[in-house]
């Protein structure tokens, strides 16, 4: 199991800790097997299983403005970030099913901030 940390700005981390989507409660877990699950959660607000067959296309993004910070989407596409930096972007097929604050949400593609996009990405990689 290969785990990667949530890239977090200096005030962002504080602030999205205090909303209970800080670092202590939030990561990313890739199994080793090519059949097995990636894990994702940040903190209180999103969490998932989604299987590594379900992996169609995954890309570093690198840095991109964005509008929001925390976890945002609609019609399947989330984006799940503590910074604009580190983005990596995984497209799902078939969906994957997440929830937001507990509630269902279908999932067609998870971008992503994280410490280590190039090794998230070689790990997720299409094989």
């Amino acid at each position: 199991m290969n785990r990667y940390e949530f890239r977090y700005d200096r005030w962002c981390g504080w602030l999205l800790g205090l909303m209970g989507h800080g670092r202590r409660l939030s990561r990313i877990e890739v199994d080793d097997r090519q059949d097995g699950e990636i894990r994702v959660r940040m903190g209180l607000g999103f969490w998932t299983t989604i299987p590594r067959t379900s992996v169609r296309s995954v890309a570093d993004v690198g840095h991109r403005r964005v509008l929001g910070w925390g976890v945002h989407g609609w019609r399947g596409r989330w984006l799940v970030n503590g910074s604009s930096s580190g983005l990596v972007t995984i497209e799902l097929d078939p969906a994957a099913r997440a929830r937001v604050l507990g509630i269902p949400v279908r999932l067609r593609e998870l971008t992503v901030s994280v410490v280590e996009p190039a090794a998230l990405v070689a790990d997720l990689g299409v094989r």
